[in-house]
């Protein structure tokens, strides 16, 4: 396995992540620490920390009779990286939607952000006055209303 898959694969796990957060915020622990903060086995989580070490996340470092975890970030620099055009792709259609948004804005006819509601003769709108859910309008057109004679 490639190490940047392993990394992938160790940070897919909930309990990984948050061992990772916590030697984050709170700096090297022991595993006896680290382990009283789960609830599971010590041969389970000992696994989780096997998992965390292959993939270079965390270092362990004896110290008398204990095993200290400490976070190792620079692998977290190849998640970053890979990760970076995807933020890219995102800001630019987040930027392109605030345009479209802003336009709508400054256009009074326009049905969008602005307006007053919805207008009498819109489907979305109740006899009430106030707006449907879109699951509301689906059900209604996809459900034939029963009429009494």
């Amino acid at each position: 396995m490639r190490q940047h898959d392993r990394i992938f694969a160790a940070l897919a796990n909930p309990v990984r992540r948050e061992v990772l957060r916590m030697l984050r915020d709170e700096g090297p622990q022991s595993v006896a620490v680290l382990a009283g903060r789960f609830d599971m086995a010590r041969p389970s989580f000992s696994e989780h920390l096997r998992v965390l070490r292959e993939a270079g996340l965390v270092s362990e470092r004896k110290v008398g009779r204990q095993r200290l975890y400490r976070l190792e970030a620079v692998p977290l620099h190849e998640v970053q990286d890979w990760l970076s055009p995807f933020e890219r792709f995102w800001r630019g259609k987040l930027a392109g939607l605030r345009e479209v948004l802003d336009r709508m804005d400054d256009d009074p006819g326009a049905d969008g952000p602005g307006t007053d509601g919805p207008s009498a003769d819109d489907p979305g709108a109740d006899p009430s006055g106030e707006a449907c859910e879109s699951s509301d309008l689906s059900e209604k057109s996809e459900k034939p209303e029963k009429r009494e004679k």
